[in-house]
Parts: structure tokens; C-alpha cells; sequence
């Protein structure tokens, strides 16, 4: 009876379980058995919680069979391993963390327990989210579920693929720099990053608290769409989360893109781009004009410094962030004699190469005589490149672009290259920079059949009408979703 569910979207299932066609028991077994059958070797997950799941599930079962059950009642969800989940053991895919099971729910764990999900397990990731690729992980890496000798993106590359596979209807992820994007373009679903402050950042283990956002993975814009509605809002545990009102974000869908305007920035369209990404991009553009829109040249200038930028002031506070896991309170503790031995001995043993490297790049820009030259100027180029957008949606409503200038690239191909690894990010960081929305849907497949993402940019809380444009792409049916060959 199970066998497939684990196929169907969360608006399918919501369907089916509200007509009670299906239970939440099945559907959250089929993932499970999904799970079983691909894991380890695909590693999108670090914890499995089969118990918990199938408990949660029987509950919303109950509350399914009472009517008027929420939207993501009985929906079985992954859950990066970023984010305090009570009870379960919460890494970080780091060694420092490796016991750490938390006493508490972060906000947004808070808020889907409330609606009655279902939690299938934690997910792999770059390391306190510092990556690329996943391989960051001290759990490895995760490959791609449409080639295994490719990365599934970082550093929410466990979420991502676990929705690609079908392990799970829709997951969640963290968004600092491009890591829900990035691979959700590399593993062929949607996912978005929203407005910086609309969704509660309480409980998320923190890199840089400025660039920090928690988003949803799912197979449709429909599904992230549903998600996000029950992610956002305010919490007066999170100090920078916006009161603004959460709309009801599935009514932007169906509405098309006729008489919008879509601007296409020239900075993102770089020389050495994969060509089969650009045509696809392209391609998605050409649609968009027959279905209605118009497209605008629009330029963001400073787009050439983001880099930069972004790797001073995310590197300076993931170094005041990570100074906490010392040996003392909580996490890995090194043999030692005195303080500072044990400091050194738990820091050095407990996080790997990638980490420390950015915790010794932030801490030598925010230190003394180099704090002006380095942290406080990338704090001023992160104000021109947040104008720039101003400036460029003065003449569009959405923005379109790649995502990453490439397809997945291969497995160890990057990762003694730092500096490589980091151009990954080009075309996602400057999102984060400026605070705004975006998010990633399918727009082609290259020659060796890895999935193309289209970038959609829109206005700070703007997601309502980013949705209404992925929408349109979506329902158009150019693209024809492949089912990874797992």
C-alpha cells in the first residue's frame, strides 16, 4: 500500500491524507523504507529517527481522523542537522558536536511540530555549513543523486538530496551563502532563501548571524510555497525577526507572469560559464517573453567584490560564533592540563580543515589594526552592493540569473582549491549580502543529464511575487522533471 508515496509532493499528500485515502502511518513508512534502501551509501542523512517518525506519525494520524488538521499534518520532512531538535542528537556534521543532543526546539522546529510533520532524520552538511559541496562533512560527503561521482552542493547538500531521491516529500535547510540554492540547482529540485528576518533563526547553529536564513527544499514551488507559510513569522526569541504580517503565500500561484518585468543582470553572465547552463538560462528567459513577460537589462556593479566581501564579513563572524566551543560546556573535550591546552587540544581535534580555516581568516580581520581595512570596508562594499539592487528593481520585479556557473562538478575536484570552491558561490552571494529573497527551480539538464537550476531574485519580501514567477515557469511545462537514476 505504501510503496511510491514516498514519490508524491506535499500538496498530492495533503490531498490524500485530508481525504484520508492514505495515513500518515504508510506515507511515513514508504519513506523510511526508501531511506533504508538507499542509505548509507547515498549519506543524505546523518541521524534516522524511525521511531520518532512513525510515533509523530500515529499522532497525526489521530489529529487527521478529528478533521481540520494543518497543512503539513502527517508530512514526513528531513531536517538539516543545523537546527536544536529535542531529543535528537544535533552535529553540525562536525566532530565537536558529535554527542550534542539539545534540550529544546529551535523555532521553526517548534513551529512544524506544532502542525503535526513528521521527522525522518537529520541531514548531511558542510561542516557548521561552510561549504560548497558537503564533502566538508566529518560524517563525508553526499553524493548526487543523478551521479554519484558528483556533489550534491553545500552545505545543505544532505536536504537536497534526500528530496531528489524521493527519502523524504520536502526538507529544510540553511542559506548563508547560496547552501539552499546551490544545491538545489545541483540536485534538480526547488528551493528558496527567504528575505533575511522573515523566518526565525532561534535554535539554528550559527555561522554568520547577519547572512544566516533558514528556507524549505521541495519538489514543487507549490510545496515550498506551503512551507514557507508555516516557517515564517515573528519570534521574540530572535531579535531580528520581522513583525511583518506572513501572507498567505499559495495564492500567488496560477496568477502568471503577463505584464511583468524581469531583469537580467549582464554581471551574472560571466565569461567561462558551462554553456549548457547559460542556454538554459536563456532558454528560461525566451519562455518567460512568450508567456507574456518582459525582460530588462539591469546592472549590479559591485557585483565583482561580493566574493570578497561575503569571505570577510562571514569568515569574522563565524570567528566570534565558533568561540564558544571550547572544550567547557558542551561538545568534544581534549585531554588536557590547563585551560589553554585544553582550548587548543578540543578546537584542534574537534573541527576540520575548512572550518578552522575561516575561523583563523575572520579572526584576523577583525583583529587589531586590520579591523578598518578589512571587516569595517566589506561592511561598506555590502552596502553598495545592496544598493545596486535597489537601484535595478527601481526597473524590474523579479530578477533572473544562473545559480551557479556550472553543473555539479566532480567530487574531490575542488576541494584542496579553496579559492575554486568559493567561485561556486558567485552568482548567490550577493543575495545574502543585500538581505533578499531567492530562490531555485529546474530550468534544463546538461549533456551528462545534471539538472540546471534557474535563480530567481526578487525585493525585500518579495517572495510572494518570486513564487508567482517560478510558478509560471513551472506549470508551463517546459521543463519535464528526470527522475534521478538511484
Amino acid at each position: 500500500m505504501s510503496e511510491g508515496l514516498n514519490r508524491l509532493t506535499i500538496a498530492e499528500a495533503r490531498r490524500l491524507l485530508s481525504a484520508r485515502e492514505i495515513s500518515a502511518h504508510e506515507l511515513t513508512r514508504a519513506c523510511l523504507d526508501r531511506i533504508a534502501a538507499l542509505e548509507p551509501s547515498l549519506n543524505a542523512f546523518v541521524t534516522v529517527c524511525e521511531r520518532e517518525a512513525l510515533e509523530q506519525a500515529d499522532a497525526a494520524d489521530r489529529r487527521l481522523a478529528a478533521g481540520g488538521a494543518p497543512a503539513l499534518c502527517g508530512i514526513p520532512l528531513a531536517i538539516k542537522d543545523i537546527f536544536a531538535t529535542r531529543g535528537v542528537r544535533t552535529t553540525c556534521a562536525s566532530r565537536i558536536l558529535a554527542d550534542f543532543v539539545p534540550a529544546y526546539d529551535a523555532t521553526v522546529i517548534a513551529r512544524l511540530r506544532s502542525e503535526g510533520a513528521v521527522f525522518l532524520g537529520k541531514t548531511n552538511m558542510d561542516e557548521f555549513a561552510m561549504g560548497s559541496s558537503t564533502e566538508n562533512s566529518a560524517f563525508g560527503p553526499t553524493p548526487n543523486p543523478y551521479n554519484r561521482e558528483r556533489v550534491a552542493g553545500g552545505s545543505s547538500g544532505g536536504s537536497a538530496a534526500a528530496v531528489a531521491a524521493a527519502e523524504c516529500l520536502g526538507a529544510l535547510g540553511t542559506d548563508t551563502g547560496g547552501s539552499i540554492r546551490e544545491p538545489a540547482a545541483f540536485c534538480g529540485v526547488v528551493g528558496l532563501k527567504p528575505t533575511y528576518s522573515r523566518v526565525s533563526r532561534y535554535g539554528v547553529i550559527a555561522y554568520a548571524s547577519s547572512l544566516d536564513q533558514v528556507g524549505p527544499f521541495a519538489k514543487c514551488v507549490t510545496d515550498a510555497a506551503i512551507m514557507l507559510r508555516v516557517l515564517a513569522g515573528i519570534d521574540p526569541r530572535d531579535a531580528t525577526c520581522t513583525a511583518r504580517p506572513v501572507p498567505d503565500y499559495e495564492q500567488a500561484l496560477g496568477a502568471g507572469v503577463k505584464g511583468l518585468r524581469i531583469g537580467v543582470p549582464h554581471e551574472f553572465f560571466v565569461e567561462g560559464m558551462q554553456p549548457e547552463v547559460e542556454a538554459a538560462v536563456r532558454g528560461a528567459l525566451d519562455h518567460y517573453r512568450s508567456l507574456g513577460a518582459e525582460t530588462v537589462a539591469v546592472s549590479l556593479p559591485h557585483t565583482g567584490y561580493a566574493i570578497a566581501c561575503y569571505y570577510l564579513i562571514a569568515t569574522a563572524e563565524a570567528s566570534a560564533n565558533l568561540a564558544r566551543y571550547d572544550g567547557v560546556r558542551y561538545g568534544l573535550r581534549g585531554a588536557a592540563g590547563d585551560l589553554l591546552a585544553l582550548y587548543c587540544r578540543s578546537r584542534a581535534a574537534g573541527f576540520g580543515a575548512e572550518v578552522k580555516r575561516r575561523i583563523m581568516l575572520g579572526t584576523f580581520a577583525l583583529s587589531a589594526g586590520y579591523y578598518d581595512a578589512y571587516y569595517l570596508k566589506a561592511q561598506k562594499v555590502r552596502t553598495l552592493i545592496r544598493a545596486d539592487f535597489e537601484r535595478a528593481f527601481a526597473q524590474c520585479d523579479v530578477i533572473v540569473a544562473p545559480t551557479a556557473p556550472t553543473t555539479a562538478f566532480r567530487i574531490g575536484e575542488k576541494i584542496a582549491d579553496p579559492l575554486q570552491m568559493y567561485l561556486s558561490d558567485i552568482f548567490t552571494i550577493s543575495v545574502n549580502l543585500a538581505g533578499l529573497p531567492a530562490m531555485v527551480l529546474p530550468c534544463g539538464y546538461d549533456g551528462d543529464g545534471l539538472p540546471i537550476g534557474l535563480q530567481l531574485i526578487a525585493p525585500a519580501f518579495g517572495e510572494q511575487r518570486m513564487l508567482q514567477v517560478a510558478d509560471a515557469l513551472e506549470r508551463s511545462g517546459r521543463v519535464e522533471r528526470r527522475e534521478p537514476a538511484i
